[in-house]
């Protein structure tokens, strides 16, 4: 229970600020219904979150809506496009629902951004930068 109460501060404090919250959507094996509760929770607290659905691609950006994650059956998923996007839109702070498995550009060491790492399963690995919460 330690992380909804984390991640719940974490959106009631950035109330004023521009947030996106980003989900992997590269493989359709991952815990659905927690990640709907999560999305849904970005909705009810902060509905002018950006939602961005991506894999090795972004499929999507869209206003946060738990109903609408389609997911992929590739297993393939990079992070930069999404990294840069939020850049180049002055995101505040990035939030990204993923097992941490896909690729960065190795030249991306940093974002101008705040990050946090949002990993639904028991293995918490290391990030390239931000920081990892273990939400499952």
């Amino acid at each position: 229970m330690k992380w909804q109460k984390t991640l719940l501060s974490m959106i009631q404090t950035r109330k004023d600020k521009k947030i996106a919250l980003a989900v992997d959507t590269s493989t359709n094996e991952v815990q659905t219904l927690l990640i709907n509760n999560i999305v849904k929770l970005f909705e009810t607290l902060k509905p002018d979150t950006l939602l961005v659905q991506a894999d090795y691609k972004i499929r999507s950006i869209a206003p946060v809506k738990a109903d609408t994650i389609k997911y992929q059956t590739h297993g393939k998923a990079s992070y930069t496009l999404v990294l840069e996007w939020a850049e180049k839109e002055n995101i505040d702070t990035l939030f990204y629902i993923t097992d941490v498995t896909g690729y960065i550009y190795e030249d991306m060491d940093n974002v101008d951004f705040e990050m946090f790492w949002l990993v639904p399963d028991e293995f918490l690995p290391k990030v390239p930068f931000g920081r990892a919460i273990k939400v499952a």
